[in-house]
């Protein structure tokens, strides 16, 4: 399975007055497509700044000190805030602990669901527009290649003719998107006219209608209406004679309610009609001068469809799967030459080099990762696009370091002189000498040369697994691309498009009325509501990646239960890729797939779900889940004795050390190294040496996991 995201050796710090504090120290996860990730530990373990690290909003204060956060062809901690822009909230959205942290709360809701929706509007189009061009660029660069020149007048025509229908099928599906659009719109005004009737709400009931008139005759466009004209005509006649016969003294609406009670029903019917597949018409009407574009839209689309395939896709497609094909076996190509040269660089770099050496090496090196890319790949390969980022940052910090250390030395001394003489001299010193922050030369040489073997490992799986690569799925996948990007040039979000959308999220997320509550402010809802607001607002944009940072904890249980099924429901309805941030393993019992266990910025143990519930080996893990209640536990719950250490000064060894009864002299001296229990199932616990000895996992944790074990077999737990 595919990762959407990936963090690798992330080292997150904070400038304190007391010094540098150690938030998230060397840690790597991975969130793979569809699937939650759960991060578990103590306040103060690094959850929340990894979060806030892979959504760009960490503090001003904050160092990072490196790694990397790769997602869809970027690195996140080397773009600008206007590309950040373009992604928060976008394609990963957040869910606070706190949601009044999230809300303004002299705003109605319903703005704050619809803003993002339309403010992203326009700008989406012209990424969609951007990528449409260059997507088609690269292959048109491919098919040349892979044709041979005897063959690019061929390869122009079919371009030529590919990008003109799809022009044309914008035109066709920016007329639909638009009455649509005014169908969508009539429809939520004439669901809240129904509504406020039922209230007995003061109603404007002829200027209403009239407006509704005039909308109506907006709804044109022959794919859309066709079959509805008739119809159309019919309820505009009756939403003007019950305008005539109102009395406003009398205030009779039963006319009224009748008439756009059909208005209603028949925008529904618009809206939620089959939608025309204006890819294959847009070719069918170009070059079919007997196209017959008036037929029900189930029988236009298939015989659009076979026209475009029989005349077009079929030699199109051929054209295509060639390109996708050279265009891999070009970059595979590529890709074991570079490993030769990252092999050259990774010795370079274990030597002593001037900084025009480096870079000398490092842009020479870049120019080759670039050629090695495979332009046609439906998923960008986040690690060959960043590799140039993260490599040159990682030499600039190299040479910046190695200019800073010695001031950094003589300014540690020179302030510990300082503060030594005032004490000889029977003076009180309230003040601290700020801790050195110096990085060892191998320590940023080692960082160079981590990059370049991330980079060959990287390549080298590629190769190995280039037998398994599927062409015609690449294909298709290629090909549904143009379709998808090309629909997005010309879809637009209305405010009407965008109040409906937000009044659907709100009945989604399980708000009752939401037509009434959409115009009322955050303070007139409860906690759990608020939350549900929250999660609607970071739902609008559809985004890839949904990140929730203890979004239960201020609720209480019943509540808690409600949000957690809720994100569960909404994952497997969107296709949603979810990070969970929580300090309470049940809480994540039956939602996430896998585990990361973090302590004291870093991650402890990680694994799947069930690793970690039915076979956990970090003592940490023991302990939370030890301290975790349950409806058959009789023994008092353990708490975890100590609290975590002062990370301006991190432990030599394992962190958790001193709290940890299993300890042994070793954990005091080196932090161990992740031990391998399963392929995908790994804690950092000197425990598992060969040589440590026999540990039993705490008794209340084993008589836990067998009765769990007694009730999965006997069916009691789905």
């Amino acid at each position: 399975m595919d990762n959407i995201l990936e963090v690798k050796n992330l080292k997150v710090s904070f400038r304190t007055t007391a010094g540098t504090l150690k938030a998230v120290r060397d840690i790597s996860l991975d969130l793979k497509r569809g699937k939650t990730l759960a991060i578990v530990g103590e306040s103060g373990s690094g959850k929340s700044v990894t979060a806030k690290a892979i959504l760009g909003i960490l503090a001003g204060n904050t160092i990072i000190e490196g790694g990397e956060i790769l997602y869809d062809g970027k690195d996140l901690l080397k773009i600008s805030e206007e590309d950040f822009h373009n992604i928060r909230g976008d394609k990963i959205s957040m869910i606070f602990q706190d949601p009044l942290s999230s809300l303004d709360p002299i705003v109605k809701i319903g703005r704050q669901i619809t803003e993002a929706m339309l403010l992203k509007s326009s700008t989406n189009r012209r990424v969609a527009k951007k990528e449409f061009n260059a997507r088609l660029a690269a292959l048109k660069k491919n098919m040349y290649a892979a044709v041979g020149k005897e063959h690019t007048g061929e390869v122009d025509e079919q371009l030529k003719t590919f990008k003109r229908f799809c022009i044309e099928s914008n035109h066709l599906e920016n007329s639909y998107n638009l009455a649509h659009s005014n169908a969508t719109d009539l429809h939520g005004l004439s669901d809240n006219f129904l509504f406020l009737a039922e209230k007995n709400q003061h109603i404007d009931v002829r200027k209403n209608l009239s407006d509704f008139r005039k909308r109506l005759g907006k709804i044109d466009d022959r794919f859309l209406t066709k079959g509805y004209k008739d119809r159309m005509n019919a309820i505009s006649e009756e939403l003007s004679r019950a305008a005539a016969g109102y009395n406003k003294k009398e205030n009779k609406t039963e006319a009224s309610v009748e008439a756009v009670k059909k208005l209603e029903e028949l925008t529904k019917e618009l809206i939620e009609s089959k939608r025309p597949d204006f890819f294959s018409i847009g070719y069918y009407k170009l070059f079919d001068q007997s196209a017959n574009l008036d037929l029900p839209t189930e029988e236009l689309n298939n015989k659009a469809q076979a026209f475009i395939e029989e005349r077009f896709l079929k030699k199109f497609g051929d054209s295509e799967k060639e390109a996708v094909k050279y265009s891999f076996e070009r970059a595979l190509k590529e890709k074991k030459d570079v490993i030769e040269k990252l092999k050259t660089a990774r010795e370079f770099f274990s030597t002593d080099f001037t900084k025009p050496e480096a870079k000398k090496t490092a842009k020479a090196l870049y120019a080759e990762i670039d050629e090695s890319i495979d332009e046609l790949e439906f998923i960008k390969d986040s690690r060959a696009y960043t590799f140039e980022s993260a490599l040159d940052n990682a030499i600039n910090r190299y040479f910046y370091y190695l200019k800073r250390n010695p001031k950094e030395e003589a300014r540690f001394a020179r302030q510990s002189a300082k503060r030594e003489r005032l004490i000889a001299r029977g003076r009180t010193v309230t003040w601290k000498v700020v801790p050195k922050v110096v990085y060892p030369k191998e320590e940023l040489s080692g960082n160079i040369i981590q990059i370049i073997d991330r980079m060959s490992e990287h390549y080298e799986n590629q190769i190995a697994s280039s037998g398994e690569i599927d062409f015609d799925k690449r294909t298709n996948d290629l090909t549904n691309h143009f379709k998808k990007t090309a629909s997005g040039i010309v879809y637009r979000v209305t405010k009407g498009m965008a109040k409906e959308k937000a009044i659907k999220l709100m009945d989604e997320v399980g708000i009752h009325e939401p037509r009434l509550r959409y115009n009322q402010y955050p303070f007139e809802f409860s906690g759990g509501m608020r939350q549900r607001i929250v999660i609607a607002i970071a739902l609008a944009a559809n985004p890839d990646i949904l990140i929730c940072d203890e979004p239960t904890t201020a609720l209480d249980v019943t509540i808690q239960s409600q949000i957690l099924e809720l994100i569960n429901k909404l994952k497997a309805e969107r296709g949603l890729s979810i990070i969970f941030i929580t300090h309470d393993l049940g809480v994540v019992a039956n939602m996430a797939d896998d585990i990361a266990v973090m302590y004291a910025g870093k991650i402890v143990e990680y694994g799947s779900a069930d690793e970690i519930f039915y076979d956990p080996r970090h003592p940490y893990t023991w302990a939370l889940l030890s301290s975790m209640p349950d409806l058959d536990t009789k023994e008092k719950l353990d708490a975890i004795p100590g609290t975590p250490p002062n990370m301006i000064y991190p432990p030599e060894g394992d962190a958790f050390a001193a709290r940890n009864k299993y300890a042994m002299k070793i954990d005091f001296e080196e932090h161990p190294p992740f031990f391998r229990v399963t392929d995908t199932h790994y804690a950092a616990t000197w425990l598992l040496h060969p040589d440590a000895p026999k540990v039993e996992i705490p008794k209340a944790i084993t008589d836990r996991i067998r009765r769990m074990t007694e009730r999965l077999e006997g069916g009691e737990i789905k």
